[in-house]
C-alpha cells in the first residue's frame, strides 16, 4: 500500500524533451509505478560491467523488491527521472534525500544521493550529463542544495560527467570509492557548460538535415507534377550527392525506378539506412509516415505537408501530435508547412525544397519563415550577384514553415560552427523563445554578422501556425534590445540583401568617416545627404566630372582609400556621354584593382543607370586572384577550424564590390556595418557585474518567500517595498502618510522641514503637471496651507492619500525601471521622469543583468542624456552614484526571479548622490522553467 508521500501529484512539468550530443532527441520524464515493466526490460539490456558499476557488485537482475524501489517515489525525498526513446527506457537517474549522518533523512534535509545507469548502446551520446542538469534542476525546487555520489574509481565515464558539469566539487576516496558531493546552485561554468553542449547538440541535430547521407522523398508521384515529385526533380537537378528514393504507398508492386530514381511502397522497405525523409502527403496520412520513419531507423523529417496549424484549432492540435510523436523516435521535424531546406556545398548540393533552381553556392546563410520571402530572397541574391558562383551565393537555406520544432535558434546553433557560411540573412514572423534568441544571437554576432528583418511587427498577432508568448513591449524596445545583442535589425527585405551584400565580403569599417567620390556632382551630394541623415561622417565628394575614365577611378579610389581620414568609401557612377566613356567591364576592374591596393576598408558602388555595371563588379571579383585583403580590426570573420580556440581571428576573404542602384540604400547598409563595427569592439570588452557592498541575497530571498505566502502575485506596500530595496542598498527616502492636516504636521516634525506634500493617489501620482505635489514647505504654517490646497482642489484626504516626505537635494529626475516580461526576458530601463519618458518615450532598456560598461551606456544612450552632464552651464548630475542604482536594481532582479517589475520613479540625481523618492515592488513566482534551467525543446 503506497504511503501519503508515494501519492504526491505527479509533477508533470518535470517532462522535457532534450537534444542528445548527436544530435538525436529523447523524453526525459518523472518514474512511476507503471513503468516496473519498462525499468525490468530497461535492465536486461544494460551490460554486466554497466550493472557492476551501478551497484558495486555482481547483480544480474532486480528483484521484485528493487523494482517497486525504484518505480515508487514521493517526488520530494525520492526521485527517479528516466530518458525515453520510442517509449522504452535508455537511461535513468534517481536521488534520495539524506541526513547529516548520511542516511535517509527523517527531517528535511538539503542534499541527496544520486546515481546513474546508461544503457551501454547509448553511452556517449549525453544522456547521464542531460540527466544531471533535468535531476538538479528537481532537486533544487526541492529544497535540495548538494549532490553526493559514490562512484567505483573504474567508472571513469560517470566521473567526468560530474567533473565536467562545472559545479563546485569536493573529492575524496575511502574503502575504495570515489566519493563526490557538490552543490548545485548554477555558477558562470556550470553554465557554459551547460550552453556549450546545448550549442552542440542542437547544431548536430540541424546538421543530421542539412547534410544527410540519404534521403527519401515521401509522396512523390509517378507523374510531373505535384509538391512530392517536384521536390524529387528538384533533389535529382541539384546534383545531390547521396542515395535518394522515390516513397509512395501507391505505388505498384512492380515499380522498382522513378525518374531514374528507386522506387518503394514504405520507407520500411528500403535495403539501407535514411538519413533525411521529406514528407510530402496529405496531413492525415503523415502520423503513418512518421511511424515508418521511425522504425526505419531515420533522423529528421522536412515536412512540406499543410494543413496544421495554420489551419485552426484542429489543425495545432494535429501539429502537437506530430511534433510528439517524432520526437518519440528521436527525430526533430522542418515545418509543417515548410518551403524546404538547401545546402550548396559541392559535398553534399542537396535541393530539398520547392524552389526549381539550385542557388549559387555561396557563403551566406539565409533562414525564412515565410516560404514566399525564402524564395524571393533567394532571387534577389542569385540577381544582385549576376549569377556568379562563389560571390553572393547561398550556403544554406531554411524555410521552417510553421516552425513547430526546428526554430531560428537551432539554425543560429549550427551556423555559428559552420565554416561554410560568413553572414546570416533571417526573415522572421515571430519569435518563439526570444530569450534565447537574443543569447544567442550575442554569440553569434561576436562571430560573423546576423541581419534580421521581423515581419507582423505591428499586427498584435503572430501569424498562423506560430506559438509566440505575448510582450507587453514596444516593438521599439525589442529592436533596442536585438541591436544590443549584436543583430543588424533591418525593416525589409531589400534591406536585409542589401547588408548581406555589403557584410559578405568586405571588411567592416572602423569607423563613420566616409569618402565619396564619382562623375556626378549631384550623386555625390544625395550621397553626402544620405550619409548625415544616417549619423555617418561624410567627407566633401570628390567630383571626377562626367569626362571620368576608368583610371581616373582607379586614382581616385586609391587615393581615398589611403587616406587615414577615412574609414569607408562609397563611388557614384552614372553613363557618360562620349567616347570616353568607360566600358562596365573596365571600370568595374579598375574598382576591384584599386580596392585590393588598400584592403582594410569597405568599397560600395552606387550604380545609376548602368545595369551592367553590378554584373561586371561580380564578375570582376569571380575572375581576380585571391589575395584578400588583411582584415580590419573588426573584420567580419570566416569560422575558425573546429580545433581552433573560438576567440582565433578569422580568416581573410576575397573582395565583392557591393554595387546599389540608389544612394539611400548603399548608405543604409554601410550605416549598419558602421554600427555593427561598433557593436563589436564594445563586445570584446563586455564589462563586468560588480560587487557591491549593501547587498544581502539570502535576506531578499528570506523576505520574498514569506511575502509570497500572501498569495499568487502581489504588489508590495511601501513599508515592504523599502524593506527588500534596502536589503540590495537601495533606500527610498520615507514617505508618511498624512490622512489629516494634524497627520501631516506631526510627520513634517519626524522627519524635519522643509517638507514635501504628495497625492498619491493612481491619477495624480507622478503627476506634477496636475498640481497634486507642494515643494520646499518650511513649516507647519505653509503645510497646513497647502494641505488645504489640495483638498479644495482634488477631493477628501482618502481620494487623495496625502503623504508627506523630506525634501531631497535639487537635482534632474529620473525613473528606472525593471520589468520581467515573459517574451524579452528581464529588462532594465532608464529615462528622464515626466514627458520625456511619458510624452516622448525617451527611454534606453538593457537586458539584465546589465554590466558596469552596459550601465554606463545605458544612462547616454537617452536623447535627453545632456540633462545630466552639465547642459548649458548647469551643474553635472552624479551619474556614478545612478550607473551604481542601476547595477543594484539589475542584481536584485536577476539574483530573484520572483521580482516581476521595479519601478523607481523620481529618482532625484544631485550634484552629489541621489535620492529615491518613490518607488513600487510586484512579486510574482517564478517560472518553472527559464533560460537559466536545464536543457530543453519547446514544448509542444
Amino acid at each position: 500500500m503506497q504511503s501519503a508521500s508515494d501519492r504526491h501529484e505527479y509533477p508533470a512539468h518535470w517532462e522535457a524533451d532534450v537534444v542528445l550530443r548527436d544530435g538525436g532527441t529523447a523524453r526525459i520524464r518523472p518514474i512511476t509505478v507503471d513503468d516496473a515493466e519498462r525499468l525490468v526490460s530497461f535492465y536486461e539490456q544494460v551490460s554486466d560491467e554497466s550493472k557492476y558499476y551501478r551497484f558495486f557488485a555482481p547483480y544480474p537482475r532486480l528483484s521484485a523488491k528493487d523494482v517497486h524501489r525504484f518505480t515508487h517515489h514521493d517526488f520530494v525525498d525520492r526521485v527517479g527521472l528516466a530518458a525515453t526513446i520510442g517509449g522504452e527506457f535508455i537511461a535513468t537517474v534517481r536521488y534520495d534525500r539524506i541526513g547529516p549522518d548520511g542516511m535517509p533523512a527523517s527531517a528535511p534535509a538539503d542534499e541527496a544521493e544520486v546515481a546513474f545507469l546508461v544503457q551501454d548502446a547509448h553511452q556517449g551520446r549525453g544522456v547521464a550529463s542531460a540527466l544531471l542538469e533535468h535531476i538538479g534542476a528537481v532537486a533544487r525546487e526541492r529544497g535540495i542544495r548538494r549532490f553526493a555520489a559514490e562512484v567505483l574509481p573504474a567508472n571513469t565515464k560517470m566521473i567526468k560527467v560530474f567533473t565536467d558539469a562545472g559545479y563546485t566539487q569536493k573529492r575524496s576516496f575511502e574503502d575504495g570509492v570515489v566519493r563526490l558531493e557538490f552543490g548545485l546552485e548554477p555558477t558562470d561554468r556550470s553554465l557554459a557548460v551547460q550552453y556549450a553542449r546545448e550549442q552542440r547538440a542542437e547544431a548536430r541535430s540541424v546538421q543530421r538535415l542539412l547534410v544527410p547521407g540519404s534521403v527519401a522523398v515521401i509522396g512523390a508521384g509517378r507523374t510531373p507534377g505535384g509538391v512530392g515529385r517536384g521536390v524529387l526533380d528538384n533533389i535529382r537537378a541539384g546534383g545531390y550527392r547521396g542515395p535518394l528514393y522515390a516513397v509512395n504507398q501507391a505505388f505498384p508492386e512492380e515499380l522498382k525506378e522513378l525518374a531514374g530514381v528507386p522506387a518503394h511502397r514504405s520507407v520500411r522497405d528500403i535495403d539501407g539506412h535514411v538519413d533525411l525523409a521529406v514528407v510530402a502527403v496529405p496531413a492525415e496520412q503523415v502520423p503513418q509516415v512518421v511511424t515508418e520513419c521511425g522504425e526505419h531507423g531515420v533522423q529528421g523529417l522536412v515536412v512540406v505537408s499543410a494543413g496544421y496549424a495554420e489551419s485552426g484549432p484542429e489543425g495545432r492540435e494535429r501539429q502537437r501530435e506530430l511534433v510528439r510523436h517524432a520526437r518519440t523516435y528521436g527525430m526533430r521535424i522542418i515545418g509543417p508547412n515548410a518551403f524546404g531546406v538547401i545546402n550548396t556545398s559541392a559535398d553534399v548540393r542537396l535541393n530539398a525544397s520547392l524552389a526549381p533552381e539550385m542557388p549559387r553556392p555561396g557563403r551566406i546563410g539565409l533562414f525564412a519563415q515565410s516560404g514566399a520571402i525564402g524564395i524571393a530572397l533567394l532571387s534577389r541574391l542569385h540577381r544582385r550577384g549576376g549569377g556568379v558562383t562563389g560571390v553572393t551565393g547561398v550556403s544554406t537555406f531554411v524555410s521552417s514553415g510553421n516552425r513547430a520544432d526546428v526554430s531560428g535558434n537551432d539554425v543560429l546553433q549550427y551556423w555559428y560552427d559552420d565554416p561554410d557560411t560568413d553572414v546570416a540573412l533571417m526573415y522572421l514572423e515571430s519569435i518563439g523563445n526570444p530569450r534565447k534568441f537574443t543569447r544567442l544571437a550575442r554569440r553569434t554576432a561576436a562571430a560573423k554578422p546576423l541581419v534580421v528583418v521581423q515581419g507582423a511587427r505591428h499586427g498584435g498577432a503572430a501569424p498562423q501556425g506560430h506559438a509566440v508568448r505575448a510582450t507587453r513591449l514596444p516593438q521599439a524596445t525589442v529592436s533596442a534590445l536585438l541591436r544590443q545583442a549584436g543583430v543588424i535589425r533591418v525593416d525589409t527585405i531589400t534591406e536585409l540583401v542589401d547588408a548581406g551584400l555589403l557584410l559578405a565580403r568586405q571588411p567592416l569599417p572602423s569607423g563613420p568617416r566616409v569618402a565619396i567620390l564619382g562623375n556626378s556632382e549631384s550623386l555625390g551630394l544625395l550621397t553626402y545627404d544620405a550619409c548625415l541623415a544616417e549619423d555617418l561622417r561624410p567627407l566633401p565628394p570628390l567630383d571626377l566630372t562626367t569626362g571620368a575614365s576608368a583610371e581616373d577611378f582607379r586614382r581616385a579610389l586609391s587615393r581615398a582609400l589611403a587616406d587615414d581620414t577615412c574609414d569607408a568609401v562609397v563611388v557614384t557612377a552614372i553613363p557618360a556621354i562620349g567616347e570616353t566613356s568607360p566600358g562596365d567591364a573596365v571600370l568595374a576592374e579598375a574598382l576591384r584593382s584599386a580596392a585590393e591596393e588598400v584592403p582594410g576598408k569597405p568599397v560600395l558602388v552606387v550604380h545609376v543607370e548602368l545595369g551592367g555595371l553590378a554584373e561586371a563588379l561580380s564578375a570582376a571579383a569571380s575572375t581576380a586572384p585571391r589575395a584578400p585583403a588583411e582584415p580590419g580590426p573588426v573584420a567580419p570573420p570566416a569560422p575558425a577550424p573546429a580545433d581552433a580556440p573560438r576567440d582565433q581571428p578569422p580568416s581573410p576573404r576575397g573582395r565583392l564590390i557591393p554595387a546599389y542602384p540608389a544612394a539611400e540604400r548603399a548608405v543604409r547598409a554601410l550605416a549598419e556595418a558602421v554600427k555593427y563595427a561598433q557593436w563589436r569592439r564594445e563586445a570584446a570588452e563586455p564589462g563586468r557585474v560588480p560587487e557591491y557592498d549593501g547587498i544581502d541575497e539570502r535576506a531578499a530571498a528570506a523576505l520574498i518567500d514569506g511575502l509570497l505566502t500572501r498569495g499568487q502575485g502581489l504588489t508590495l506596500g511601501p513599508e515592504e517595498t523599502s524593506d527588500l530595496l534596502g536589503t540590495y542598498g537601495v533606500q527610498v527616502r520615507r514617505a508618511v502618510p498624512a490622512p489629516t492636516p494634524d497627520a501631516a504636521a506631526e510627520a513634517a516634525r519626524a522627519v524635519g522641514y522643509p517638507v514635501a506634500l504628495k497625492a498619491t493617489a493612481p491619477h495624480l501620482r507622478h503627476r506634477a503637471d496636475l498640481g497634486g505635489v507642494r515643494l520646499d514647505l518650511a513649516d507647519e504654517e505653509q503645510l497646513r496651507r497647502a494641505y488645504a490646497e489640495l483638498v479644495e482642489l482634488f477631493g477628501r484626504p482618502e481620494e487623495l492619500r496625502p503623504v508627506v516626505q523630506a525634501m531631497a537635494p535639487r537635482g534632474v529626475d529620473t525613473v528606472v525601471r525593471a520589468v520581467i516580461d515573459p517574451a524579452a526576458g528581464a529588462v532594465l530601463s532608464f529615462g528622464l521622469a515626466g514627458a520625456a519618458s511619458q510624452l516622448l518615450g525617451d527611454m534606453a532598456h538593457r537586458l539584465i543583468p546589465v554590466t558596469d560598461r552596459e550601465a554606463s551606456t545605458l544612462v547616454r544612450s537617452i536623447r535627453t542624456a545632456p540633462l545630466l552632464f552639465g547642459w548649458r552651464g548647469s551643474t553635472p548630475a552624479d551619474t556614478p552614484a545612478l550607473e551604481e542604482l542601476l547595477l543594484r536594481v539589475s542584481r536584485l532582479v536577476h539574483d530573484h526571479p520572483e521580482v516581476v517589475a521595479v519601478t523607481l520613479e523620481p529618482v532625484v540625481v544631485a550634484p552629489h548622490g541621489l535620492s529615491v523618492l518613490g518607488a513600487t515592488v510586484r512579486l510574482a513566482p517564478p517560472p518553472a522553467r527559464d533560460d537559466l534551467g536545464p536543457r530543453t525543446l519547446p514544448a509542444y
